[in-house]
């Protein structure tokens, strides 16, 4: 299994996994230079993307084929999102959640927050704006 940056020729990949996820797919084709996959022998199996804004980022889209769910491999993808992150300048990520702060705080140290604490360039993302319901937990880290 590898992880490494998402090419063009990934984005219908992409996107079948997030709908396969019950996740936006809204925005992810103007940020597939900051996504990254997991490619297995059969292909892409998992995803994870930032959206950069200044020094604050947007980590969306992570996704794990069902078949490859409990293996790490999640936690996997997070760790190169947020070595991308650092090694792209960014100081504060923040995510929308439905179904996974407890795995976000446990793991990484995000913690919850009220929308109004993400900065407000992160808050004009297509995720914020309409690709994610008003229901989702916001988070920052650290």
């Amino acid at each position: 299994m590898r992880i490494e940056p998402a090419a063009a020729r990934d984005l219908a990949s992409i996107c079948a996994l997030l709908r396969a996820s019950d996740l936006p797919t809204d925005g992810i084709a103007e940020h597939v230079g900051t996504t990254l996959v997991a490619r297995g022998d059969d292909g892409v199996v998992g995803c994870v993307a930032l959206e950069l804004y200044g020094d604050a980022a947007l980590l969306r889209s992570l996704a794990v084929e069902p078949s490859r769910r409990g293996t790490g491999l999640g936690c996997g993808l997070v760790e190169a999102a947020l070595s991308l992150g650092r090694q792209s300048g960014v100081e504060t990520l923040c995510l929308l959640t439905t179904t996974a702060p407890d795995f976000f705080a446990r793991h990484f140290a995000f913690r919850r927050v009220a929308r109004d604490e993400v900065p407000a360039s992160v808050r004009r993302s297509i995720e914020f704006v309409s690709a994610c319901p008003a229901t989702a937990q916001a988070m920052l880290f650290p």
